[in-house]
């Protein structure tokens, strides 16, 4: 008979890609993880991975059990909602959100679902986006507030096996520049107005230094595209993933950055702020099977509760 938490595992080593990384996200060593995949393999009765050295891939049957695994896990997420959605909202309850919201966000979140569910138990870790898929498959973290832009060239946004998710906001991103001493005052409080094709804000600082985050990262990816549509690559002078420090140094002088609206509540003095055609979407995810969990609407009831007024606003 095939067993669920060996299941679990191999569905891990297909996402993860190494039986190393599996254990590191599980907290088992590797020799635990190989022992459970061949008693699943010896349970299967076919081979479900290749070992080549150090290096193990999935054979077809691996490729198609996993597939089954997705669903099975799925409908095993269902039931236990199911059996949450008569229960009262209470016990730890593992929130991940991405930096630059956790830093604006994560006070009046807990503020929030302390207030509506007194018997609840949040806990809130900084992820990256990027990186919460894995750990919501794996069980690190219940729910994930994530972020994929939107630049409106058709592009869509990431698949993310065995996760679903809910929009929660929209920003939009900005272009944060030194203001020059002799800006002309109309200039100023037309900084909101849209860009046109002629008036491109992006290509105008291509000879500039350019603030990026970290590469690797949705953050710098997303810049990086927006660059290269207007004409040019860019490279990283500095390079910051905290978008305070950023802004600062853009007000120092240092250079130009790409910052979301979340963060740009309170720009230092000496930065003009200029919108861009590209947007972060924000959504909450959360496993598969798990979207009428009593505890996804509190995530987003109270997220709506902690988003600035101008941001608190159904997604478009």
């Amino acid at each position: 008979m095939l067993n669920l938490h060996q299941l679990r595992l191999l569905r891990e080593l297909a996402h993860r890609g190494t039986i190393a990384a599996v254990a590191e996200a599980l907290s088992y060593s590797p020799s635990a993880v190989s022992q459970q995949l061949s008693l699943l393999e010896r349970n299967a009765g076919v081979p479900l991975l290749e070992r080549s050295g150090r290096r193990v891939a999935l054979t077809p049957a691996g490729a198609n059990l996993v597939r089954h695994a997705e669903v099975i896990l799925e409908r095993l997420e269902t039931a236990q909602t199911e059996l949450a959605e008569g229960r009262e909202v209470a016990g730890p309850l593992r929130l991940g959100i991405y930096p630059s919201a956790a830093r604006v966000l994560a006070s009046g979140l807990l503020v929030s679902l302390r207030r509506a569910y007194p018997r609840l138990e949040p806990w809130v870790w900084e992820v990256d986006p990027a990186d919460a898929p894995d750990a919501l498959r794996a069980g690190q973290l219940d729910l994930a507030l994530t972020h994929h832009y939107d630049s409106g060239d058709g592009r869509p946004p990431p698949v993310r096996p065995g996760i679903q998710s809910r929009p929660v906001f929209t920003e939009r991103m900005r272009l944060a520049t030194p203001a020059a001493p002799d800006r002309d005052r109309d200039q100023d409080r037309d900084q909101d107005r849209d860009p046109t094709p002629d008036d491109d804000p992006v290509r105008k600082w291509r000879h500039a230094p350019w603030i990026l985050p970290t590469p690797g990262t949705l953050c710098h990816t997303s810049v990086t595209r927006l660059c290269e549509a207007s004409g040019f690559h860019v490279d990283s002078w500095h390079r910051v993933d905290d978008y305070d420090t950023a802004l600062g140094l853009v007000a120092a002088g240092a250079g130009v950055a790409v910052v979301p609206e979340l963060s740009a509540q309170n720009p230092p003095a000496g930065t003009v702020l200029t919108p861009l055609p590209l947007r972060r979407r924000s959504e909450v995810a959360f496993r598969g099977g798990s979207a009428a969990h009593p505890a996804v609407e509190a995530f987003i009831a109270a997220l709506r509760d902690a988003l600035p007024t101008e941001l608190a606003t159904e997604p478009t």
